[in-house]
């Protein structure tokens, strides 16, 4: 299916009030269909495949923002540390300690958003927030626990997705819940935490996410029609 043009337009209509920026998400699908997207000004898409990625990244436009909004695994950072403009999905770390290597060969400052484990799946990867405040205590407070310095990362915020449901009322509060951490992270702003994106809200949830705080989304079906 080709880019649904006209809901595109719909979508940013609806986002242009709160400022919220639109992250396409185009795994799975084919190059002709970014470029559709491209070409009606899209220029921030989301991949959750790796090698997928590299190779959308070689052949299309080098003014696109690539984001990794998959679970990543730690062997794989290397790949794509060149290029991503944003990791969306650092649930532990180990993981973080490995972009932060991989930033500094490649002489690069990595942006990332921590993930935080909202829903009632067990299956969704993510902090808790015990283990997300114990994690910026020891590498981003004013006096850190731990003397590893993480400076080609750049913490730019939360990410989080809710429970697969079709009760508002339980999306609403794991929304509100997420809203609340990010509120409470902004005394711990630095050179190298700068918690000012709140990534919540796909396709079936994005108003809902939007009227709790969130300034970041990720569309995809809505765009480009069901997965491949």
């Amino acid at each position: 299916m080709p880019f649904l043009i006209e809901e595109y337009f719909k979508i940013k209509q609806e986002l242009n009030p709160s400022q919220t920026q639109l992250i396409a998400v185009s795994k799975t699908k084919p190059n002709e269909d970014i470029l559709e997207a491209y070409n009606a000004g899209v220029r921030d898409f989301g991949e959750n495949y790796v090698q997928e990625l590299i190779d959308k990244q070689s052949a299309l436009p080098k003014d696109i923002h690539w984001h990794f909004i998959g679970h990543l695994q730690s062997n794989k950072v290397k790949y794509i540390a060149p290029f991503v403009n944003l990791i969306h999905g650092v649930d532990s770390e180990k993981l973080l300690l490995e972009i932060n290597k991989q930033g500094q060969k490649k002489g690069r400052k990595i942006n990332c958003l921590l993930q935080v484990h909202i829903a009632k799946e067990e299956s969704k990867f993510g902090f808790n927030e015990e283990e997300l405040n114990s994690l910026i205590q020891k590498y981003f407070s004013s006096s850190p626990s731990n003397n590893i310095k993480l400076d080609f990362i750049n913490i730019q915020g939360l990410m989080g997705m809710a429970t697969f449901t079709h009760d508002n009322s339980v999306i609403e509060s794991e929304f509100l819940y997420l809203k609340v951490i990010f509120d409470k992270i902004q005394t711990f702003k630095g050179s190298n935490f700068n918690p000012v994106i709140l990534s919540m809200g796909m396709s079936s949830d994005y108003l809902l996410a939007i009227k709790n705080g969130s300034n970041m989304v990720r569309i995809g079906s809505m765009l480009f029609g069901n997965r491949n």
